[in-house]
């Protein structure tokens, strides 16, 4: 601080502009490279594009924001040092991101050390189970994905499948979350496979499913590149049976990575953002998503993700909450941030508690099916 007030007061003595110093810092620790890029991609560019929307109506209270951003690649222990650098160096008052469930699981307890708010951009439970203080979380939950894909498959019948999931961190958490509550929906698991984030055939695994006999179904919990691997390789085994992903590959990107052709009719819970010309008038997140839709296509020129939205509706609460408080202290962004009600989003409608630092209901989720190419919803 004593170097930038010297440089102000050399500046007004040169007579030249002295620099502008923000009065709010939020940082970022996202995955904008590696494996995981086509998630913190547009992430990063989403809040990047925000801040500077936000500056120029007027910031925060009349305070402009400073986004501090860092790629971590992907890799947790990079994230941590980020997440070390942001608090102890860069001195902001709340975080957003962790892409990933690995990164955000290793920063946590930075910035629950340091008390300084955290809004997760990944899906795993147990970043916001059990709750703790200074974390929250935008993305539905793998568990919840898991309810809303046995409330579909119930519907229509399905009591027998086989499940293929990743090792990762997401797709280990999800396969978990939905054994342990698959019961309730009176399913079955005949076969449960698994394969590595840097498998390219998920052929031998799939042709065990294939070959067992009474399934009815396939549920792929995953995300990144394994989940298209899957799917083009389903395809061509001719399986034949319904084919169930996660909400961590609700994408235009993913159908482009798996193929049309192979993707079609693949079903999955997603966000209203995917399907925001065909929500209804009166759909209270109409609104939301399209302008969220149309202001990132124009400021990026590349299609809009569910991934990009998970930021979007982070940094919109997070400057709700500095609003409402009237204050940029990290403990009371933090009890603003849990105080959030009523919060329409392009992931749902957040209410948050002191017991529940997501905030959302599974009518947040949207069934939808890859259909030419494209999307549609099925309930």
């Amino acid at each position: 601080m004593k170097f930038a007030l010297t440089t102000t007061a050399l500046a007004l003595v040169l007579g030249i502009a002295a620099p502008a110093f923000a009065d709010i810092r939020i940082g970022a620790t996202l995955s904008e490279t590696g494996p995981a890029a086509f998630l913190g991609d547009p992430e990063a560019k989403t809040l990047k594009m925000l801040v500077e929307e936000i500056n120029a109506a007027g910031g925060v209270n009349g305070e402009k924001i400073e986004l501090i951003v860092y790629d971590d690649g992907g890799d947790p222990n990079k994230a941590r040092t980020f997440a070390t650098r942001l608090v102890e160096d860069d001195e902001v008052v709340a975080v957003i991101g962790g892409t990933t469930t690995g990164t955000s699981m290793a920063i946590i307890p930075v910035f629950e050390d340091a008390e300084v708010p955290f809004i997760s951009l990944a899906g795993a439970i147990e970043i916001i189970d059990p709750v703790k203080p200074y974390t929250f979380k935008t993305p539905h939950t793998d568990r919840m994905a898991c309810a809303k894909i046995f409330e579909d498959m119930k519907k229509t019948g399905i009591t027998k499948i086989g499940v293929i999931s990743g090792s990762d961190g997401f797709g280990a958490s999800m396969r978990k979350q939905c054994l342990e509550i698959i019961g309730e929906y009176g399913i079955e698991v005949l076969a449960d496979e698994t394969y590595g984030p840097t498998d390219a055939d998920m052929t031998p695994q799939l042709t065990n499913i294939k070959g067992k006999e009474g399934i009815q179904a396939v549920l792929n919990p995953g995300f990144g590149q394994g989940p298209a691997i899957v799917t083009r390789n389903y395809a061509q085994l001719a399986v034949g049976l319904p084919l169930y992903q996660s909400h961590g590959v609700a994408s235009d990107g993913f159908i482009e990575l798996a193929g049309a052709e192979a993707a079609e009719g693949v079903r999955l819970p997603g966000t209203a953002l995917l399907v925001a010309e065909i929500l209804p008038e009166n759909d209270p997140q109409r609104k939301v998503v399209t302008a969220y839709k149309e202001a990132y296509e124009k400021a990026t020129g590349k299609p809009v993700s569910t991934f990009g939205g998970y930021a979007h509706d982070a940094l919109r609460i997070l400057v709700d909450a500095i609003v409402r408080a009237g204050s940029a202290e990290p403990s009371d962004i933090r009890d603003a941030i849990e105080a959030t009600k009523g919060f329409v989003g392009t992931t749902g409608t957040v209410t948050m508690t002191a017991e529940d630092h997501l905030g959302l209901d599974l009518s947040a989720f949207r069934m939808l099916e890859i259909e030419k190419g494209g999307w549609k919803i099925v309930e």
